[in-house]
């Protein structure tokens, strides 16, 4: 079967790379998006650090392991081509204390497992050779990971899907979706929409969209709210590539790290806080209907009784730059919380499961003429366009 029409809801860059793919595997189709906000890529993708991240954290053999190892080659290839702003400059991940050595080897060994080349163990001294200002028991250096324009990844994704005769439609947020004689109707505030097949990579909102096509809302996204502090231009040589803690194992998340910007300066952060709205960037936002949905989930309550010291330490990370600070003074003790300065939040789309447990790995799910993202956090901007390879290649084989 070859569709006339394939709608992609959502406008992020997963689903401009999903519409770019799908374009080349069914050349004789319309691909058409609909983003309900005024510009594509409004959301996650405009408000995320602009790491290209590499493949070093996930499970060797999952999806997301998988798709950011191809992920970022695809990346840096494209951006290559293309003209956009990027810098594969390494990172360094640091442990500080013994325990964290040993599970700096465990990432070494999962690295190694999932194809990523060049890793290097450092001691002290050749740690401080690259980054004078850290202190640390022992580094793993990361020579593939990067830094990018993913702002002007989105644009040219734009333009390469309207060059290939298709489709981006703006302010077009989907509030019906039915299923008529084998067809999709899309129903926007605005207009209507017809569909063959539907994709929807709908981001902070993808259990709900997936839910109004008739599929079972099996997980939850819970917004975590990610916020972080510049470093003043005077300070920032403290800093020269991008530093991260090694992970800790009480908690599903990265930890406060160093990044270097891909237009200049230093970013310090993300936290990881509950948000009281799914767009929620600031501290005061609040979203009612976004609150219910979350604080009504018993699975939020279930993680929070899972990690209550550390749902209670990101919180207080938020409430207090000293103790932003105090966590970043962990890698480079000689920052001072005089070197910060207030910078941009992003909010983190994040599935959690009816028990309580974060999905960690990328999840797709199919329904009648239809494919539903329902989790692609990070490092979903790196590979995006494997992911929409991937689900590119999975409508052709739903349609076969």
């Amino acid at each position: 079967m070859k569709p006339k029409r394939i709608v992609v809801v959502g406008g992020g860059i997963v689903g401009l790379a999903t519409a770019h793919k799908l374009g080349r595997l069914f050349p004789q189709s319309n691909i058409v998006v609909l983003e309900k906000e005024g510009r594509p890529g409004a959301h996650q993708t405009g408000h995320n650090s602009g790491v290209l991240h590499c493949g070093l954290y996930y499970k060797p053999g999952s999806i997301k392991a998988r798709l950011a190892v191809e992920g970022i080659r695809e990346m840096v290839q494209f951006c290559r081509h293309h003209g956009i702003h990027h810098d594969v400059c390494g990172k360094i991940v640091v442990a500080v204390d013994e325990p964290e050595v040993k599970r700096l080897r465990d990432l070494e060994t999962r690295g190694k497992a999932n194809g990523l080349k060049g890793l290097e163990w450092l001691e002290p001294e050749a740690m401080r050779e690259i980054e004078p200002n850290v202190t640390g028991r022992a580094a793993l250096k990361v020579p593939q990971e990067g830094i990018v324009d993913y702002g002007q990844v989105t644009a040219v994704l734009v333009e390469q899907i309207q060059a290939a005769g298709n489709e981006v439609h703006c302010h077009e947020k989907v509030t019906v979706a039915q299923r008529i004689h084998q067809r999709w109707l899309l129903q926007t505030q605005r207009n209507e929409f017809h569909a063959d097949y539907l994709v929807t990579c709908a981001g902070l909102h993808s259990d709900r969209v997936s839910e109004l096509t008739g599929a079972r809302r099996d997980v939850r996204i819970i917004p975590f709210r990610g916020e972080y502090y510049q470093i003043k231009p005077e300070r920032q040589h403290l800093v020269n590539h991008l530093i991260y803690p090694v992970p800790d194992p009480e908690f599903p998340f990265l930890g406060v790290h160093f990044t270097r910007m891909i237009h200049g300066g230093i970013e310090a952060g993300p936290n990881a806080v509950l948000a009281l709205a799914r767009e929620g960037y600031r501290k005061t936002d609040l979203n009612v209907v976004d609150l219910v949905d979350a604080v009504s989930y018993p699975g939020l309550w279930r993680f929070i009784a899972r990690y209550p010291r550390m749902t209670f330490l990101e919180l207080w990370r938020s409430l207090s730059k000293k103790r932003f600070c105090t966590s970043l003074q962990r890698l480079v003790p000689a920052l001072r919380m005089s070197d910060l300065t207030t910078g941009g939040a992003g909010v983190r789309a994040q599935a959690m499961s009816l028990e309580g447990d974060l999905v960690h790995d990328f999840a797709f799910v199919d329904g009648p003429g239809a494919l539903h993202v329902v989790n692609a956090p990070s490092p979903a901007a790196t590979a995006s366009l494997a992911i929409g390879q991937e689900i590119a290649e999975r409508v052709k084989y739903n349609l076969d």
